[in-house]
């Protein structure tokens, strides 16, 4: 649709106002980008722009979970007697475009902070400072912007302990209200339909599953919190690594789409720390907040970590690429219940537990020898939490190849840890439905939502462990051993 034609007619263009650039920041309350461009005379047009960064780096799930957020958002701006906009194209011709339909000459928007966002944010704010309209960015997303944070000798950390030191008694400002008046326009320029954009197109009947899991919307995330600080947050360091339980704050998904506050979040922890009786257990939550910040600072230090082995050392390491026991751990039928567990978790409810991701990535890249970049993109593409930073970072430390103090090759045993974390069977017994009695109906929704080309059915054996435990961890030590001596003998 050329919008620009529909500027024509009876209607007279306003001059002024600001057009807010939503992105992953999809909330009213503690806002920031809402609010610096409501301190901006005129009425504001909120827009959200399907460009070609976010088409071809956002995979099916976190496509669909994106489209879910959008709609909650826009029906509650109606509800403010606002509106959401929606277009497609790319960024800076149609923020171009929007600013002739309504005389705009402001844009603001909420800080990316991976290397392609920026990229594309600094380009479009030379676009746009050249034709003279204001450009304000803002941070709606993190605790502390990553370049404030930083060594005694002015450096980034690369290990979390000495970062979590450097801003856990830091400030952390208190979140914003809701704004009382969204400053809507008298007139609104066209929109795209957000139905016709299909962004849940890629999921097939996976979102009909993954559907009674998501917990959409600002209100959904609220919610969330209060539940995990009245009934889980006291326990939380003691109960975290166990899958079975109901432990966690499951927040990343609300944090993803922005639907939620960092601040909020870190807020309703803090208060919780100071009526506590157990405030170690609240503290390792705070931790987890900022094992977040401590993703982005990494992120903002080093893009190359979403695309590279952090440590570039591992370029040697001898990871195999794709394979056929790629494939079987995609499908969750490795015949190591733990991990399989885990990723039908994934197809099931659109998140990982913590624990289990580390499982199943680990057991992709040491037991089976296959590089992190086929795990991460797979993850990538089925996660309704996925999130850029977090995603790589995690899947670099599991392998070996990222930000980790430990000084050796850690490899997880998934039967020891099932052992250990699930030793009543519940989440294996909750998501594995071959050679149970009565299987639960999470482990048969497993079936419901993978692609029918998997010709799989509960009522099929399940299959035998694709490889010994032991061996594999053999074969990896051996290649972690001879790939450091080919190391030390470079030095």
């Amino acid at each position: 649709m050329n919008y620009q034609e529909k500027r024509t007619g009876s209607r007279e263009v306003q001059q002024g106002g600001s057009i807010l650039w939503l992105r992953r920041d999809l909330r009213l309350i503690d806002q920031p980008a809402w609010h610096a461009a409501l301190d901006k005379p005129g009425p504001v047009w909120p827009v959200f722009i399907l460009d070609p960064l976010i088409e071809s780096t956002y995979g099916a799930a976190p496509r669909w979970r994106l489209g879910k957020s959008l709609h909650s958002l826009a029906a509650s701006l109606e509800k403010r007697n606002s509106r959401l906009l929606f277009r497609r194209g790319d960024a800076l011709e149609v923020l171009r475009t929007l600013i002739l339909e309504t005389g705009a000459k402001h844009v603001v928007w909420s800080r990316l902070y991976d290397p392609q966002s920026m990229k594309r944010d600094g380009a479009v704010r030379v676009g746009l400072n050249a034709r003279r309209v204001d450009v304000h960015e803002v941070n709606s997303s993190l605790l502390f912007e990553p370049e404030t944070v930083h060594t005694r000798t002015g450096g980034f950390y690369q290990v979390y302990t000495p970062f979590w030191r450097a801003v856990e008694h830091r400030k952390v400002s208190f979140p914003l209200d809701a704004p009382a008046d969204l400053s809507p326009p008298q007139d609104w320029p066209g929109s795209d339909s957000l139905s016709d954009w299909k962004l849940g197109a890629k999921m097939y009947r996976g979102s009909a599953v993954v559907s009674h899991f998501a917990r959409v919307g600002e209100r959904a995330a609220r919610e969330r919190l209060e539940r995990f600080v009245e009934n889980s947050i006291e326990r939380y360091k003691s109960e975290r690594d166990y899958p079975g339980n109901r432990a966690t704050s499951r927040l990343s998904e609300n944090l993803t789409y922005g639907e939620i506050s960092p601040r909020v979040i870190w807020h309703a922890g803090k208060r919780a720390l100071k009526n506590t009786r157990n405030p170690r257990e609240v503290e390792h939550f705070l931790k987890e907040v900022v094992w977040r910040e401590f993703a982005y600072h990494l992120l903002y230090h080093t893009p190359h970590i979403v695309s590279r082995n952090w440590r570039p050392q591992w370029d040697n390491f001898p990871w195999r690429g794709d394979n056929e026991d790629a494939e079987a751990w995609r499908r969750g039928m490795t015949g190591i219940e733990m991990v399989d567990a885990a990723m039908r978790e994934m197809y099931v409810t659109g998140t990982m537990h913590n624990r289990t991701r580390m499982l199943a990535a680990s057991f992709l890249t040491k037991h089976l020898m296959t590089g992190w970049k086929v795990g991460e993109q797979w993850f990538r593409d089925c996660l309704i939490d996925w999130d850029i930073a977090a995603n790589a970072m995690g899947w670099q430390w599991t392998a070996g190849s990222g930000p980790d103090a430990v000084p050796y090759f850690r490899i997880y045993n998934p039967e020891l840890q099932a052992e250990k974390f699930d030793p009543d069977h519940s989440y294996r017994d909750r998501f594995v439905a071959e050679g149970r009695l009565l299987p639960h109906e999470d482990a048969l929704s497993y079936f419901d939502a993978i692609p029918k080309s998997w010709n799989l059915s509960p009522s099929q054996p399940y299959p035998s462990p694709i490889i010994d435990l032991g061996a594999g961890r053999k074969r990896a030590m051996e290649a972690y051993s001879k790939f450091r001596q080919a190391e030390v003998k470079k030095v």
